[in-house]
């Protein structure tokens, strides 16, 4: 296991309002200390804009909480963020997706799906891949999602695989 490049923090490193965010997520994720939480609350306001921002597309974003664990999990997958990957794969079977669906996940946009969930996984591959997305995938997202579901979709990729660099660039341990 890699030494972490930032501690996580506790109550003094974190400030009173970080600490007790980070007290009540880590019990939310059913873990002694969500790592991700005590280390980025370390960066104080930043941390709270970025809990906001990132709460604005998962949980309470435009896409279903199926579709969003989905997403996350692929971009986990394509990452290897095991860090991402732990959390969502539970976040996922509350969001009603079983272990052979979070296999098929992992698996990829060929792996037997509907037209709906093949077009978010491969716009999901594509731009982890090249930050981009064909005319011809994006002509798919636009079949089932509307124009700001096609945002969102877009930035949760985006955030999560921003957070994927993150705990990898500060060697985040993993909660488990």
């Amino acid at each position: 296991m890699t030494t972490p490049r930032i501690e996580p923090g506790g109550l003094r490193e974190l400030g009173p309002i970080n600490w007790a965010v980070t007290r009540v997520l880590s019990t939310a994720q059913g873990v002694p200390d969500a790592h991700v939480f005590s280390t980025l609350g370390r960066s104080k306001g930043l941390f709270r804009g970025w809990l906001y921002y990132s709460a604005r597309m998962m949980p309470f974003g435009k896409l279903s909480r199926k579709d969003t664990e989905m997403i996350i999990i692929r971009v986990a997958h394509l990452r290897s963020c095991d860090y991402e990957m732990d959390h969502h794969r539970k976040l996922g079977k509350r969001a009603g997706l079983d272990n052979a669906a979070i296999g098929r996940i992992i698996e990829g946009p060929d792996a037997g799906w509907g037209d709906r969930e093949r077009s978010l996984l491969l716009a999901v591959d594509e731009i982890v891949g090249s930050h981009d997305v064909t005319d011809e995938t994006w002509a798919g997202l636009t079949r089932h999602l509307d124009e700001p579901e096609q945002i969102s979709f877009v930035q949760l990729v985006a955030n999560y695989d921003a957070l994927a660099t993150t705990l990898g660039v500060l060697r985040v341990q993993r909660d488990v």
